[in-house]
C-alpha cells in the first residue's frame, strides 16, 4: 500500500491534522503495516511478539508493553515518511536506540509503531579543527570515541551503558565526567529532528555548528531532555573536547559516608578541576568486589580521576590528598596505566549489575535525585538510614561531583509488601531531594514513573506551560504518549 493510499484511510492529510489530542488511537491493521512496509522494505520490519517484547521495555523494573510493529528506517526521508504515515492514521510513535533506559521511556503503552533507530549508524561529519562530530542516531558513545581514537579528540559525556548518542541526547544523559566536561545539554550543538507530523526541523538552522548563539529561542535545549515525546532525533551535532596529556585515577576510602561525602564538597569548593568524583557506599563496594573480582576495602569509598597536564596533575593530586587525608581517608590507591584505569572504571560502570547480583533473579530499580552540593552530605546520610529502617537492599553510588546520587533498589517484583516499600522510598527520597531545593531526576529522565513528582517539582504553571508545547508540536499526543507529561 502506497502513503497516498494510507492517508486516505484517514480521510486525507488537513483531516489528519486537525484531529483533536484526544482522538482514539487507530487500530493497526494489515493494511496500514503494509504501507509502512512499502517504505522500509521487508526486512526492515516486523510483527513477531519475541522481537516486540524486547522493545517494549528497558532495564527497569516497569513491565513490558510492546509495541504493535517494529521498524528499522535507514534514513531521515523514510523516517518523515514514516511518521506522516503514522500521523494521518492516529497511531503512536516509539523511538528506540539501545533500550539502556531507566524510567520506562520505550514502554509502548498505546501500542503503535517503535522505530528502532539503530540502522541510521553513520559518523556524518568530523571536523578537528572546530571541535565538532555529526552523527546519526545508531552511533553509540564507544563506537564514536573508537572512531575518534587517532584524531586527538573525545566525547567525554559517559552515563555508563553503551547507549546512543541521539538517546542520550533524548534523556538528557550525563554520568561519571559531567562535573568537569558537562553534560548532554552543555555537549549538544544542533540537532535533526522529525516532528510528529513527519516536518523536518534543524534545531539551531541546518548544517549550523556555532559554539555560541542568542538567535531566538533555544530549541536545541527544548529537545535534549524531551524523552520522544516531541519528535525523533535522526542527527546530532555534538561538542568534542581535546583528549587530556595525562590521565591519573584513584580509590580512597573513609570511615563513614559523612567523611566521604565532606571531602567532595570541600574538593569542589577549593576549585580543584576534578575530571570524575564518584561515591560508593559500603554495601555498593562489597557487591563491586563480589562482581567483579576486587578486593578494595569495605567502607565508603570516592573513585577519583584527574586530568591535565603532569604539572598541573601535580597540584590537583597533592590538594586532594591533603582535603582526603583531613576528612579521615586512605591513602590512594592509584591506577595511572590504561589497563588499570579502564579496570577501576569498569567495576563502577557495572555497579548495577554488581548490586543485582546481591540477589539473583531480582530486579532492580535506580533513584536519581540531585541536590545542591552543600546539601549532599545530609540527604545521604538520611537515605542511608532511610534504607535500613525500611529493611530494603539499595546500595548507594553516585555522581556526587554533581550532588547526584543513585540508590539501586534490588527488589522482588512478586512481593507485593516489598514492592510498596519500595515505592514509598523512592518517593520519600525524591521529596526529601526536593525539600533540599534539588530535582527529582538528575540524569535518567521522567518516563513513565515520575510524572507526579515533576509536577510538584516545577509547579502547575510548569506543567501547564510543558502541555502547551506538547500540544502545539504534537496535537494528537502521538509521540512516545505517556510520558513526561
Amino acid at each position: 500500500m502506497t502513503l497516498q493510499a494510507a492517508i486516505r484511510l484517514n480521510g486525507g492529510l488537513s483531516n489528519c491534522v486537525n484531529k483533536a489530542w484526544s482522538c482514539r488511537f487507530y487500530c493497526v491493521n494489515t493494511e496500514f503495516v503494509d504501507g509502512l512496509r512499502a517504505v522500509v522494505g521487508e526486512t526492515n520490519i516486523s510483527t513477531a511478539l519475541a522481537v516486540r517484547e524486547q522493545h517494549g521495555r528497558d532495564e527497569s523494573m516497569h513491565s513490558c508493553k510492546p509495541p504493535d510493529v517494529v521498524i528499522w528506517p535507514e534514513n531521515v526521508h523514510q523516517v518523515s515518511t514514516l511518521a506522516k504515515l503514522c500521523y494521518c492514521n492516529n497511531v503512536a510513535i516509539i523511538p528506540y536506540g539501545t533500550g539502556t533506559g531507566l524510567e520506562g521511556g520505550v514502554s509502548a503503552i498505546k501500542g503503535g509503531v517503535c522505530f528502532n533507530m539503530t540502522k541510521m549508524d553513520k559518523i556524518l561529519n568530523l571536523n578537528a579543527e572546530d571541535f565538532y562530530v555529526t552523527v546519526e542516531p545508531g552511533i553509540t558513545r564507544k563506537a564514536l570515541n573508537s572512531y575518534l581514537r587517532d584524531s586527538g579528540l573525545w566525547f567525554p559525556v559517559d552515563p555508563g551503558a553503551d547507549a546512543s548518542l541521539c538517546g542520550m541526547a533524548a534523556t538528557g544523559a550525563s554520568g561519571t565526567n559531567a562535573v568537569r566536561y558537562g553534560t548532554m545539554r552543555e555537549n549538544v550543538i544542533n540537532l535533526e529532528v522529525v516532528l510528529p507530523d513527519g516536518r523536518i526541523l534543524n534545531t539551531a538552522g541546518k548544517d549550523r555548528r556555532f559554539r555560541k548563539t542568542s538567535a531566538g529561542y533555544n530549541l536545541t535545549s527544548m529537545f535534549v531532555g524531551s524523552e520522544g515525546t516531541l519528535g525523533i532525533i535522526t542527527k546530532a551535532s555534538l561538542r568534542l573536547h581535546g583528549i587530556p596529556e595525562a590521565v591519573v585515577s584513584a580509590v580512597c576510602a573513609f570511615p563513614s559516608i559523612q567523611a566521604a561525602v565532606d571531602s567532595t564538597v570541600q574538593i569542589l569548593q577549593c576549585g580543584i578541576p576534578i575530571a570524575r568524583i564518584e561515591f560508593l557506599d559500603d554495601v555498593m563496594i562489597d557487591a563491586c568486589n563480589k562482581f567483579n573480582g576486587l578486593s578494595y576495602p569495605v567502607l565508603p569509598t570516592l573513585f577519583l580521576e584527574f586530568h591535565g597536564t603532569k604539572n598541573g596533575l601535580r597540584e590537583q593530586v597533592q590538594q586532594t590528598e591533603e582535603i582526603t587525608q583531613i576528612n579521615g581517608g586512605s591513602d590512594f590507591t592509584w591506577a595511572k596505566d590504561q589497563e588499570e584505569r579502564n579496570k577501576l572504571w569498569t567495576a563502577r560502570h557495572n555497579a548495577w549489575y554488581a548490586a543485582l547480583a546481591l540477589r539473583p533473579g531480582s530486579r532492580g530499580y535506580s533513584t536519581d535525585v540531585c541536590v545542591p552540593i552543600s546539601r549532599l552530605p545530609e540527604i545521604i546520610v538520611e537515605t542511608r538510614k532511610d534504607l535500613i529502617e525500611s529493611n530494603l537492599t539499595g546500595p548507594i553510588a553516585g555522581h556526587v561531583g554533581d550532588g547526584n546520587f543513585h540508590c539501586i533498589m534490588v527488589l522482588n517484583l512478586d512481593d507485593k509488601d516489598e514492592v510498596r516499600r519500595v515505592k514509598e522510598f523512592t518517593d520519600r527520597l525524591a521529596r526529601r531531594a526536593l525539600a533540599m531545593n534539588g530535582t527529582c531526576t538528575g540524569e535518567h529522565g521522567i518516563g513513565l514513573g515520575k510524572r507526579q513528582l515533576l509536577e510538584e517539582e516545577i509547579g502547575e504553571v510548569g506543567i501547564a506551560t510543558m502541555k502547551q508545547i506538547k500540544a502545539t508540536l504534537d496535537p494528537k499526543n502521538l509521540m512516545n504518549p505517556g510520558k513526561v507529561v
